[in-house]
């Protein structure tokens, strides 16, 4: 499955490269699909290329669901829900 992303721009870099925040982890992505990106801008990350600007405050809400989903997983499964898989 491939999952597109929203991640914050921390710095520009030469090239048409960027390092972005994804969560605490920065990683350098390419720009070339949204060359007007700037720090402070979420972009939307799929394999390593930006591919487009996201609204913040969309990007925070997406974000906020990944948090969710992530700490679901982490959670231990109430016994109900084990029987029903079971």
């Amino acid at each position: 499955m491939c999952l597109a992303i929203p991640a914050r721009v921390v710095e520009i870099l030469p090239g048409q490269r960027a390092v972005v925040d994804l969560g605490g982890v920065r990683k350098e992505v390419s720009i070339d699909l949204v060359a007007d990106a700037q720090v402070d801008d979420y972009v939307i990350i799929h394999v390593g290329y930006a591919i487009g600007k996201i609204d913040p405050e969309e990007a925070q809400r997406t974000l906020a669901l990944f948090a969710e989903l992530s700490e679901a997983q982490n959670s231990p499964q109430p016994l109900s829900v084990m029987g029903e898989v079971l």
